[in-house]
Parts: structure tokens; sequence; C-alpha cells
């Protein structure tokens, strides 16, 4: 599996918050509705802040509030009907 993590600091007026972002590589997506399918199984999972899908690179890139398990990320991608890289 290819992650690449990030974290990062920033302040949003109401004291500190840590972000940690995260890529991932799905296999199998080809239009919107794949992107929109993977974007609703990952939201699902608690502490994703934000979701961005590219589907012609596979790349999905999570920001959430603690770092993700790949147990959890790659369920949500099979759920979708996808696979994680």
């Amino acid at each position: 599996m290819s992650t690449n993590t990030e974290i990062t600091s920033s302040t949003n007026g109401q004291g500190n918050a840590n972000e940690v972002t995260e890529a991932f590589q799905v296999i199998g997506m080809t239009c919107g509705h794949c992107a929109g399918a993977v974007k609703g199984e990952l939201t699902g999972i608690s502490g994703v802040l934000d979701v961005r899908v590219d589907v012609p690179t596979g790349q999905v890139t999570v920001s959430s509030t603690t770092p993700l398990t790949t147990a959890d990320v790659r369920t949500a991608i099979d759920e979708a009907g996808y696979q994680l890289a």
C-alpha cells in the first residue's frame, strides 16, 4: 500500500488544532460516481475532515484529526467497491 502522511498545525480561532493529511492510491475508479462513492465511505470514518479524489491518478487525499488506520481505510474503500493499492 502506498501512503504519504503529513501532520500540520493550524490556528482556527479556537486554539491550535492538529490536522493529519494522508494520500492513498485506489484502484478501479473511472468516473465522478466512483469518486463520490469513495468520498462518501471515507467521510464516514470518525475524525475525517475532508476527502479529495483525483480519478485519473487514483489518488485520494484524506484530512483528519488523527492518523487513520489502514484497516479502516481499506474497509471504507472496499465498501465503496474499489481496492486500496
